[in-house]
């Protein structure tokens, strides 16, 4: 029997991407509960930050013009953050602090470790240039200027920046809605007794965890039992109150394999080969929903590191495209290798390493499919072209898993 061709990584992502439409609608969020949510629209600030001159850091406000090396001038003011100032008198100084408005007048700041109080006079050992340690209205953000892009996730210092032009709410995608289930009546979970021939649901773990780290709300069906009538209201389920529905194992042609028949039965279903090592059978699909519309359907391999590698490379930038985010590919490093690998596979590899103190990048030994272990010793995947070998010294493409935070 021919076997159809194996479908390259960047063809079956181009297709799969292709399929994902963002969301619609906008939700306004305190901004402060806005973390890793995806922004809506572009925002733009409507106030200068800082709003006014300010000082850097504690020390005396002076006209540099009064100033003499050596030469001691009384203080006429004490200006704290916050406070208004009046305008600095001639031939005198203020004491100022860190982000205190500079009074009218003064034109530098001379640090505290640069002068000497005594009594009511202070002197200076250097004379400073002009704007020294002042910071400028506006030199941070332009009124009117754009602070935010639509498409972004919301990582904190977004947060922050939002707050520093007054933006107490921010206009935020839908998060998107995933529900989960893995097959396989071998599968128990942790904490219940483990009979002959059973193994524990790790993919359940990673995979839910995988969903809520992008933001998303996660129905986990658990485990559903070896049939097609379970698989099938599994899937009704799911589809009932989902936009995407994501699976683990039960992919394959045996008669305890249901998520296919189940999945053509209730909707459609398009299953790529892909050539890529480990993770090379996915699929993807629809269910409809009774209400009208649709919810997408993702099915990884049920190894546990076939299943965790094909969720970055395919199922993360899909969720990151329902959400209206900006997903631009994940971030390569070109990095040497302090390994051989001399045996490489007819399929693009994804191979798990971590770098070492001198830079390179070491090879966990065993590169199996099921070899969960790997996926936490290692700091990211080479991304390694089909048949090529790797000798140590050679320069590779590294990913760190930061990258599909």
């Amino acid at each position: 029997m021919n076997r159809p061709a194996l479908l390259e990584f960047d063809e079956a992502l181009s297709q799969l991407l292709a399929l994902a439409q963002p969301l619609e609608g906008i939700e306004q969020v305190p901004t402060i509960d806005a973390l890793d949510r995806v922004l809506a629209t572009d925002q733009h600030a409507t106030l200068n930050v800082p709003p006014l001159d300010n000082a850097q850091m504690d020390g005396w406000a002076v006209r540099v013009s009064d100033l003499h090396a050596g030469k001691a001038l009384p203080v006429s003011a004490r200006i704290p953050a916050g406070a208004v100032p009046q305008a600095l008198q001639p031939g005198t100084v203020a004491r100022i602090f860190t982000g205190a408005s500079v009074p009218q007048g003064a034109d530098a700041i001379v640090m505290q470790e640069q002068a000497r109080l005594d009594s009511d006079q202070v002197s200076f050992d250097v004379v400073p240039a002009a704007g020294e340690w002042i910071r400028r209205a506006g030199e941070d953000i332009r009124s009117g200027a754009r602070v935010l892009s639509a498409g972004m996730r919301l990582s904190p210092q977004a947060l922050g920046l939002a707050a520093s032009v007054g933006l107490a709410t921010l206009p935020v995608r839908p998060r998107l809605k995933v529900a989960c289930f893995f097959t396989g009546n071998e599968l128990v979970m942790p904490g219940e007794p483990l009979p002959p021939g059973a193994i524990y649901n790790s993919n359940r773990y990673v995979l839910t965890a995988q969903l809520r780290r992008l933001g998303c709300e996660v129905t986990d069906l658990g485990i559903v039992p070896d049939s097609l009538e379970a698989t099938r209201e599994a899937l009704r389920a799911a589809a009932s109150s989902c936009d995407l529905i994501v699976t683990s194992g039960g992919m394959s042609v045996g008669e305890e394999d249901h998520v296919k028949p189940a999945l053509m039965a209730e909707g459609s279903l398009r299953t790529w080969q892909v050539a890529i090592k480990p993770g090379k059978p996915l699929a993807w699909g629809e269910v409809p929903r009774p209400s009208g519309g649709r919810a997408h359907f993702i099915g990884l391999p049920g190894n546990p590191v076939s299943s965790f590698v094909t969720f970055l490379l395919f199922v993360h930038p899909f969720i990151l495209r329902l959400q209206g985010a900006q997903a631009a590919p994940p971030h390569r490093l070109r990095l040497r290798a302090d390994f051989d690998w001399l045996r490489p596979d007819r399929r693009r590899e994804f191979l798990r390493v971590r770098m070492n103190a001198q830079g390179g990048l070491e090879l966990f030994p065993n590169q199996g499919s099921g070899v969960l272990t790997s996926t936490v010793w290692a700091e990211g995947l080479i991304d390694n072209p089909a048949q090529q070998a790797i000798r140590s010294g050679d320069i590779v493409d590294f990913m760190p898993y930061g990258e599909w935070r």
